[in-house]
């Protein structure tokens, strides 16, 4: 029988804050086994002085006032010297933890929390090394992809700025026919427009990643929209005689219209640089309960599983000859959008057809 959501959750919680009790629990023994062996201690000191006499009136009894402070004065040296060389055994842990933060804090994520045999076998020290070490994993993970980021970004920028220097380069000598003129020139002005789309993409990446919240909500056609981001592709896939393949009726959702745009003309600019020459891209939609899928798939090659994973990392391109054109950001871009509006993108590959599939909600709530 499958167990339902909720009562994992609350499962979890109790667990969590049984092994947190537990741990109050124990420091607060261990505070009380110091306190009791300081009174212990002190009532022992207290009795050997009085069967010497030292704390005895004229009239052979106990002096009230003089055993209070003294066992005040005795629980306190005693008290004090037990807590000062047993502290050091609950502010061992705290000490690792302090130092293990540190390590992070100086930009070493490499750092792992690993208590000692007897403390790692206690819930809520277990818990205590498992949160570290993951919020340690997830911190590397962000400095790598940080650092693949402006690597590949610099590389992106990069190639075209070399070929446009070089060009005019050749231009500037002279001794060139007026048909090697043209194409140079040619060729500089599709670099530029390669970087002004590339800086575009990227200043509208930031932007959408850099958005939490959804705004500008609006209910829409959207088998509409995906006709008309076809339209402003034209040019594409007729230069390549891609065959269209549309299944899809009349669907409206709430969303961002603006935003979800881009999406559509993100994913079939894709498909349609991934297809081969006479390929095919279909766009197909279907409603779910509360939900629509819609898929955009082409022909091409396969891709194995290891890339359709990385296919919406930014500036991740599965051609690595990087023929096909393209700078990884337009998946990126995809899959941040979808993310805002609560829905789901995900990747599938069959034989030479790759399929992406976009789920969004009907409704936003």
């Amino acid at each position: 029988m499958k167990k339902l959501p909720h009562l994992n959750t609350n499962f979890q919680r109790i667990k969590e804050r049984t092994s947190r009790t537990s741990l109050t629990i124990m420091l607060a023994l261990f505070v009380f086994f110091i306190l009791v062996a300081a009174i212990g201690m002190a009532i022992l000191a207290l009795y050997i002085f009085a069967q010497t006499e030292i704390i005895m009136d004229a009239y052979g009894n106990l002096h009230l006032g003089y055993v209070i402070a003294c066992i005040s004065v005795i629980s306190l040296v005693i008290g004090g010297v037990i807590a000062f060389f047993s502290g050091k055994i609950p502010l061992k842990p705290i000490n690792s933890l302090i130092n293990k933060m540190n390590r992070l804090a100086a930009g070493d994520f490499k750092a792992r929390l690993e208590f000692g045999s007897i403390l790692s076998t206690h819930p809520a020290f277990q818990e205590i090394s498992t949160s570290f070490n993951k919020m340690a994993a997830e911190l590397e993970n962000t400095e790598l992809l940080r650092n693949d980021f402006i690597n590949n970004l610099s590389h992106e920028f990069k190639t075209p700025i070399v070929s446009i220097t070089g060009l005019a380069r050749l231009l500037t000598k002279g001794n060139l026919t007026e048909e090697q003129k043209t194409l140079y020139l040619k060729s500089i002005e599709e670099e530029s427009l390669r970087l002004s789309t590339m800086a575009t993409n990227v200043l509208f990446l930031t932007k959408v990643e850099n958005q939490n919240i959804l705004t500008d909500v609006s209910v829409f056609n959207v088998s509409e929209q995906i006709r008309s981001a076809l339209l402003l592709l034209e040019g594409r896939w007729t230069e390549k005689e891609i065959d269209l393949q549309l299944d899809f009726n009349e669907y409206s959702l709430e969303a961002n219209e603006e935003l979800l745009k881009q999406v559509w003309i993100n994913l079939v600019d894709n498909a349609i640089k991934f297809s081969p020459h006479g390929g095919t891209v279909a766009l197909s939609i279907t409603e779910g309960e509360g939900y629509l899928d819609i898929c955009v798939s082409n022909t091409g090659e396969e891709l194995p599983e290891e890339k359709l994973n990385k296919l919406f990392n930014k500036f991740y391109q599965a051609d690595e000859s990087h023929a096909t054109g393209g700078n990884g950001i337009g998946l990126a871009i995809v899959k941040r959008i979808v993310v805002l509006h609560n829905g789901e993108v995900s990747a599938t590959c069959e034989g030479n057809r790759i399929t992406f599939t976009v789920r969004l909600p009907l409704k936003q709530i």
